[in-house]
């Protein structure tokens, strides 16, 4: 192993070309299954830091449990993502100034199939770049031929179930993508806009009007009724009267409805069926007419009159207009309300009243409400088992058809001669009712998350009884971010439970999303974004997958910018240097029967800190804590075997012989235990290391996760541990001193009589780690004179500062650094009590002031400690 610094690009893709071609991934042996299909990428575009954090924990839990001896697969696929790929396939056709409907729709699917291809060749290349354990050969896609037999499947059985039906519904369009979205598909937010108040003149007596607000004037064109609180007594004698709608003079009748909120704006509204949910259901339970005035583009419809043809603004600012020409524009005023924007596009939706397929949702609801009570599946961390049943006790029918050409289409057809309406898995020769041949399919496809919610058995074979589905479902593990719980995972589980009968997975794993640096969602318009592939080009894979898993802790937002990824590649040249400090020249590892050898101290101390890392990183993986697994092998490989195993070997080794031997031993097993605990988090450099020290016919993916031999030496770590704080308290006493040139100094510790039997028997420790010689021991040790002190809790470590030191110099040197201290303390103490600053602060901003607050009060302390003397 030459060169002190860890190039991953020398590796990482000849590495994973070999795993790939040896089929290190497919599921092997007799072990228990443990199976995860990942969440399939939309094939829209290539993959974001938010899909890095995503594959890398779960390749995290793919690769332990396969090192554990588990039946692993790992399945990969993308997801055919319909309005939002026929969207950028739009947009490109529009810079040749085209349109689909001038392709048609065999030529405009050919071309998003070609779309299709280069970027799900694009997303499984970034897959192979950052390493993941997926096994290719199963790769699936949602529109495949297999996936497709399985929706047509899935639809016709919940057909036959009535589960799936046609209803004349009030459902969401958005004008953009010229498509119905489902009410998860809406996304709310507040924006300013403007309240109209106009005057419907009451029939026969024109001089009494009702007043009316509104924030959308163009919809009163589809106005059939205005509607007051029955208990209203400013109204009570027009109920039953009839209005004349301006503009138009259609009469409309007022009508008496609990709905109405009598304390709002004038506690008169006006009624729009057919364009706006509520105002739906009103009309339902007075049998209003329904007059719809928007097509689903939002341009006005021939019911819109004087308005035909225009979109919804231009239709906006002539009804205004208008309005104001008849004096029937009563006021406007400045307004601030929730406005729903399409999930893709983010443009504003519109209501729009048609015939649509939806999913019955209650039936299916309850089925998973019932194994939720079961506690399946688990969620982690569980408080998100509330926020997935609150969707499930409310379920609203799913709307699943779509006005787009990419996707399933609907496997229903309609007999031209009797109107029959049937669902076939085939493409049906006749009509079943009448055996007329004039059938025709129904134009629309389904929502994607449809065949989503099938993927965890669809990929595995379903609806045929495969070997793949009897031995993988249900899967084990679904890591997922928590914007996709109602959209995905709520879908997933009432499938499963419909159509196989059971929960499709045990465990969920809710991570954080990736933010920036200053807590903001990255997205293309900030700019703010991180490519994963950029970043593994820099710093290698394995910084990337390590830096995720250590940042990412459970169930929180990532707050992430480029040099986080430094602290990967920083452990990862740290773990390269000691591989080559262990290895030394020897072209094989050594080998040693250590259960049998009389090991010394710090050999005790060290595999039993090994012992102790093994346990804790095993728990956290089973208990889906990948940030503590991660903390606790990167402080085991940095501070237990580099800072302070490796250090206290080099005298060893230095003299050579037989304890050199053992040492290195010693080093040997930890580093390969530590290697394998590492390697879920950083295959690449894992392999390339592990394969030196035992040979290039490793598989490292199958080697069995360390179970380390031998019991946890409580006494050795209790000794060791002791002799640590004391280095310390003495290095910080030769810092504050200034003495750092590395000369030994003569040195005494006062310290407790347990303390110091420690300290005795680590005595050569301590003066090799902290620079020290002629070192004192003892509960009742005096304090020498011209002696800088350290202190660690009850143990106060003394440290000679000769007989030379110019005290004077010393003493201003000591209080200059205290005044800067003191200088630091005041404006830390200013803000922390400052009420604004904490009011609006991060508190990961405020948890970090009052740290190092803690820690400039230390510091001071120790400075006047040394000052008192």
């Amino acid at each position: 192993m030459t060169g002190s610094r860890y190039e991953p690009s020398a590796i990482e893709e000849a590495a994973y070309e070999r795993w790939e071609k040896s089929g290190a991934f497919a599921p092997d042996g007799d072990g228990d299954p443990y199976t995860i299909v990942i969440p399939p990428p939309n094939v829209t575009g290539a993959l974001h830091m938010g899909h890095g954090l995503n594959l890398t924990l779960q390749d995290i839990y793919v690769r332990f449990h396969r090192m554990c001896g588990h039946r692993t697969l790992m399945l990969p696929g993308t997801d055919h993502a319909g309005i939002a790929t026929q969207n950028v396939v739009e947009r490109r056709l529009l810079e040749d100034g085209q349109g689909r409907e001038d392709l048609g729709r065999e030529a405009f699917l050919s071309q998003v199939w070609d779309w299709k291809d280069e970027y799900e060749a694009r997303i499984c290349g970034q897959v192979r770049r950052l390493g993941v354990s997926v096994d290719w050969s199963r790769q699936r896609f949602t529109m495949d031929e297999g996936l497709s037999a399985a929706v047509r499947h899935a639809f016709v059985t919940l057909f036959e179930r009535g589960l799936i039906e046609r209803g004349h519904y009030l459902v969401n369009s958005c004008p953009r993508c010229c498509t119905v979205l489902a009410d998860d598909e809406v996304e709310h937010e507040d924006q300013a806009g403007s309240f109209w108040t106009l005057s419907y003149p009451v029939k026969d007596d024109t001089d009494r009007v009702v007043h009316v607000a509104t924030t959308r004037p163009e919809t009163m064109l589809g106005d059939t009724a205005v509607a007051v609180h029955p208990g209203d007594e400013r109204y009570a004698d027009l109920v039953g009267a009839t209005l004349v709608l301006p503009i138009l003079g259609r009469e409309i009748p007022v009508i008496a409805d609990e709905h109405v909120d009598p304390d709002f704006g004038t506690g008169a509204v006006k009624v729009t069926p057919a364009h706006d949910p509520n105002d739906h259901e009103i009309g339902l339970r007075h049998d209003l007419p329904s007059v719809r005035v928007m097509e689903i583009d939002a341009t006005m419809t021939e019911e819109a009159g004087p308005c035909a043809g225009l979109t919804r603004e231009e239709a906006r600012r002539r009804v205004v207009e208008l309005l104001k020409a008849e004096g029937r524009l009563a006021g406007v005023e400045d307004t601030e309300h929730s406005v729903g924007h399409c999930y893709r596009c983010r443009t504003v939706v519109e209501p729009w009243l048609s015939d649509q397929w939806f999913v019955r949702m209650t039936p299916l609801a309850e089925k998973a409400l019932a194994a939720l009570e079961q506690g399946s599946p688990a969620f982690h961390p569980s408080r998100w088992a509330k926020f997935y049943a609150s969707w499930l006790e409310e379920p609203r029918d799913w709307c699943i058809s779509r006005q787009i050409w990419w996707g399933h289409r609907i496997p229903v057809w309609t007999c031209a001669a009797c109107g029959h309406e049937s669902a076939h898995e085939t493409d049906p020769d006749a009509c079943p009712e009448c055996g007329s041949d004039d059938v025709i399919q129904d134009p629309d496809v389904l929502d994607t998350w449809f065949s989503s919610a099938l993927w965890p058995f669809s990929t595995l074979g379903w609806p045929e009884k495969s070997a793949d589905l009897e031995v993988h479902y249900p899967t084990d593990h679904l890591v997922t971010d928590r914007g996709i719980i109602y959209f995905w995972v709520a879908r997933m589980v009432m499938m499963g439970i419909e159509l196989m009968g059971e929960v499709p997975f045990s465990d969920v794993t809710i991570h954080g999303t990736i933010l920036d640096g200053q807590g903001r969602k990255m997205s293309k318009s900030l700019g703010n974004g991180i490519d994963p592939v950029a970043m593994v080009e820099e710093h290698g894979a394995d910084a990337v997958r390590f830096s995720l898993a250590i940042l990412t802790r459970e169930g929180q937002d990532v707050r992430l910018a480029e040099e986080k990824f430094l602290q990967g590649r920083n452990f990862l040249n740290k773990v390269w240097n000691a591989a080559r400090f262990v290895l030394g020249d020897a072209s094989t590892a050594p080998t040693s029967d250590l259960d049998a050898c009389d090991l010394a101290l710090e050999e005790r101390w060290l595999r039993s800190r090994l012992a102790s890392a093994s346990t804790e990183a095993t728990a956290a993986l089973q208990e889906f804590r990948t940030n503590d697994a991660a903390m606790g092998l990167y402080r085991f490989i940095w501070n237990d075997l580099c800072d302070w195993g490796l250090e206290m070997a080099k005298p060893v080794l230095r003299d050579g012989g037989a304890a050199a031997d053992q040492r290195r031993a010693v080093l040997t097993e930890s580093l390969d235990a530590a290697l394998r605990m590492l390697h879920p988090f950083c295959p690449f450099l894992t392999d390339e290391v592990l394969r030196r020290m035992r040979g290039e016919d490793l598989d490292v993916s199958r080697e069995p996760w360390p179970a380390v031999a031998g019991c946890p030496d409580a006494e050795a770590e209790a000794d060791i541990a002791t002799m640590q704080e004391a280095a310390r308290a003495a290095r910080a006493a030769r810092s504050l001193a200034g003495l750092t040139d590395g000369t030994a100094l003569a040195a005494a510790v006062r310290a407790p009589e347990q303390q110091a039997a420690r300290l005795t028997r680590c005595a050569g420790l301590l003066e090799s780690a902290a620079g020290l010689r002629d070192l004192e021991i003892g509960p009742d040790t005096a304090r020498p004179k011209h002696s800088a002190v350290g202190v660690a809790g009850e143990m106060e470590v003394y440290v000679v500062l000769g007989e030379d030191v110019d005290l004077d110099e010393w003493r201003a040197l000591m209080d200059k650094r205290l005044a800067k201290l003191d200088g630091g303390l005041r404006g830390i103490d200013a803000k922390l009590g400052n009420e604004a600053f904490l009011a609006k602060a991060d508190p990961d901003v405020v948890a970090s002031e009052r740290d190092r607050r803690e820690e400039l009060v230390r510091s001071r302390d120790a400075l006047l400690r040394n000052l008192e003397a």
